[in-house]
């Protein structure tokens, strides 16, 4: 009997194209932003995503950074768009919940650039995690 392609571990397969110079140099702009480290976000992005998705990354990737201007500022500067609809490696839902934290830290007193910083890294842990 055959074995049907949709039954085997794409793994290895999906961490090829992650490897690769374009979306090695994505991965890595990427990890930086979100304060976690290369390996954990192929990981993430390995679970998460089909090789469809994860072929069209870098594409996705720039049509998301040219949309989030759409985005209230504090959404935009924590990536929203981006990390949600056009490289999905959170829900929405963790996002805004993210975002609100965010918020309370700047109502609190905090610098904005600090609690982006803050928040980047709450969402970098929410992907690794």
């Amino acid at each position: 009997m055959k074995e049907i392609l949709y039954e085997k571990d794409l793994t290895a397969m999906k961490y090829a194209i992650l490897v690769s110079k374009r979306h090695d140099r994505l991965v890595r702009q990427i990890a930086e932003d979100l304060s976690i480290s290369p390996q954990k976000l192929r990981k993430s992005l390995i679970r998460r995503m089909d090789m469809i998705l994860l072929e069209n990354l870098p594409a996705r990737y720039e049509m998301g950074t040219r949309e989030s201007d759409r985005d209230a500022p504090l959404a935009r500067a924590m990536g929203r768009a981006l990390y949600t609809r056009f490289v999905p490696l959170v829900d929405r839902e963790e996002m805004n919940r993210i975002i609100g934290e965010v918020r309370a830290r700047i109502n609190g007193g905090m610098p904005q650039p600090e609690a982006v910083a803050a928040g980047k890294r709450m969402l970098g842990e929410a992907i690794a995690g």
